[in-house]
C-alpha cells in the first residue's frame, strides 16, 4: 500500500513540493525496511540490508520527479488522464528500481517482470484515482453547500436592507413634504410680521431639510452596499420559496420551535424580482414562525391566475384577536414584545401593504382564529415582478 498512499498524498497535498516529498519518503522507506531487518533477522549486517533496500529510494524519488515534471497535480478536471499518468509513472519508477537492483545485486530481469509491473500499475493507479475522486467530490459538495448557505445569508441581508430602503424612501418623501409645508408656513408668518414664530418655523424647515439630505446619503450608501453583492436580480419562485423556508427553519430552531413547512406552487411562473418578492414573503413567514407556540405548521401557496400571482401564508399559531384585526396594518401597531418588555417597531405588515399597493396589488387577512390559525394573502400583478418585456 506504500505506492497508493504516496500517489494519493502527491495528488492531495498543496503545500509540500513533490520532489521533496519523494526524497523524504524514499529515505523513510529504506530506513523502515532496514529497521525491520534489524528486528527480525538474527545476524543483521548493515551493508547487506542497505544494499537490499536502497533501490526503493530511487523508486519514490523518480515517481515524484516525473509527477512534478508532467504537472499531474494540475489535471484535477481530467481524472482519466491522471490515471494514465499514474500507470506510466509507476511503470517507469518500478522499472528504474528493478534496473538498479539488477546492477547492484545481479537480479535477473525477464519480460514477465515487466508484465507484472504493468498489471500492478494499472490496478494501483486506478484504485488511487477512484479514492481521490471520492474525496474531491465530497470537497466539492461541501464547498457548494457552503456557497449556497452564504448566498442565502446574503439574500436575507439584502432583503432586510431592501425593507429599510423602502422605509427610508418613504421617510425622505415625508421630510421633503414637511420641509415644503414648513417653508410655506414661514412665508405666511413673515407676511403677518410674526417674526419670532417665522424664524422658528424657518429653523424647523432647515433641520427637516437636513434630515432629508441625511436620508438620501444613507440611501446612496445602502445602494452601493447592495450592488457589491452579486445575487441574481431574478429567480424562480421555487428558488425564492426554498431559501425562505431554509432561513425561517433556522430561525424557528433558534427560537426552540419545531415547524413543518408545506409548499404548493400552481401554474406557470416566470422568474420574479428576487428582493421584492423575497422581502414580502419572508416577512409574512417570519411573523408566522413567531405566532407559533412550540410546534406547528406553515403552508405557503403560490398560484398564478391570468396576470395575477396570488401568494398565501397560513399558520396554525395563536391567531389575531378580533379587536386587533382592524389595526394590524397600521404603522407602529404591534403585539410583539421582547424579553425586556420593549415593543417591536410594528412596521412589518404596514411595509408589506405599502409595497404591494404601490405595485398595483392588494393584501388581505383572509382568516385568523385560535383554532384555524392565520392566513394572509398577497395579490400582485405579474408585470410588476418581471423584467420589462419579460
Amino acid at each position: 500500500m506504500g505506492m497508493p498512499v504516496f500517489f494519493f498524498f502527491l495528488l492531495w497535498s498543496r503545500k509540500i513540493h513533490p520532489i521533496f516529498s519523494g526524497f523524504l519518503t524514499g529515505i523513510s522507506v529504506v530506513f523502515f525496511r532496514m529497521t525491520l531487518d534489524r528486528l527480525q533477522v538474527g545476524s543483521f549486517q548493515f551493508h547487506n540490508s542497505f544494499s537490499s533496500h536502497f533501490p526503493a529510494f530511487f523508486y519514490y524519488l523518480i515517481f515524484a520527479s516525473f509527477f512534478h515534471f508532467f504537472k499531474v497535480k494540475n489535471l484535477n478536471e481530467q481524472p482519466l488522464l491522471i490515471g494514465l499518468f499514474g500507470i506510466v509513472l509507476e511503470f517507469m519508477s518500478n522499472s528504474a528500481e528493478m534496473l538498479i537492483r539488477h546492477f547492484t545485486t545481479n537480479m535477473q530481469i525477464t519480460v514477465a517482470h515487466f508484465l507484472i509491473i504493468a498489471g500492478i500499475a494499472i490496478i494501483r493507479s486506478f484504485f488511487v484515482l477512484g479514492f481521490y475522486n471520492i474525496v474531491i467530490l465530497r470537497e466539492a459538495r461541501v464547498a457548494e453547500e457552503q456557497q449556497r448557505m452564504r448566498n442565502d445569508q446574503i439574500l436575507l441581508l439584502i432583503s432586510n436592507l431592501y425593507v429599510e430602503m423602502v422605509q427610508l424612501q418613504k421617510s425622505t418623501k415625508n421630510a421633503e413634504e414637511l420641509t415644503s409645508a414648513s417653508y410655506r408656513l414661514y412665508r405666511q408668518l413673515k407676511q403677518l410680521k410674526q417674526h419670532e414664530p417665522a424664524q422658528a418655523m424657518l429653523k424647523i424647515a432647515g433641520e427637516v431639510h437636513e434630515i432629508k439630505k441625511d436620508n438620501q446619503r444613507i440611501y446612496a450608501g445602502l445602494s452601493k452596499l447592495m450592488a457589491k453583492e452579486k445575487i441574481n436580480d431574478f429567480m424562480s419562485i421555487k428558488e425564492i420559496i426554498d431559501i425562505i423556508v431554509r432561513a425561517n427553519n433556522n430561525y424557528g430552531e433558534m427560537l426552540g420551535k419545531t415547524i413543518d413547512y408545506k409548499v404548493k406552487i400552481f401554474g406557470d411562473h416566470p422568474q420574479y424580482r428576487t428582493f421584492t418578492l423575497f422581502s414580502l414573503i419572508n416577512n409574512l413567514v417570519a411573523n408566522a414562525v413567531e405566532a407559533i407556540d412550540q410546534t406547528g405548521r406553515i403552508v405557503l401557496t403560490v398560484e398564478r391566475v391570468a396576470d395575477i400571482v396570488k401568494i398565501s401564508v397560513n399558520d396554525n399559531g395563536s391567531g389575531i384577536s378580533p379587536k386587533n384585526k382592524q389595526y394590524i396594518f397600521e404603522p407602529g401597531f404591534t403585539t410583539k414584545f421582547d424579553q425586556t418588555g420593549i415593543a417591536s417597531n410594528g412596521i412589518g405588515l404596514s411595509y408589506i401593504k405599502n409595497v404591494i399597493e404601490n405595485s398595483g396589488g392588494e393584501m388581505k387577512l383572509l382568516d385568523s382564529t385560535k383554532t384555524d390559525g392565520t392566513t394572509f394573502e398577497i395579490q400582485l400583478p405579474v408585470a410588476s415582478l418581471i423584467k420589462k418585456g419579460g
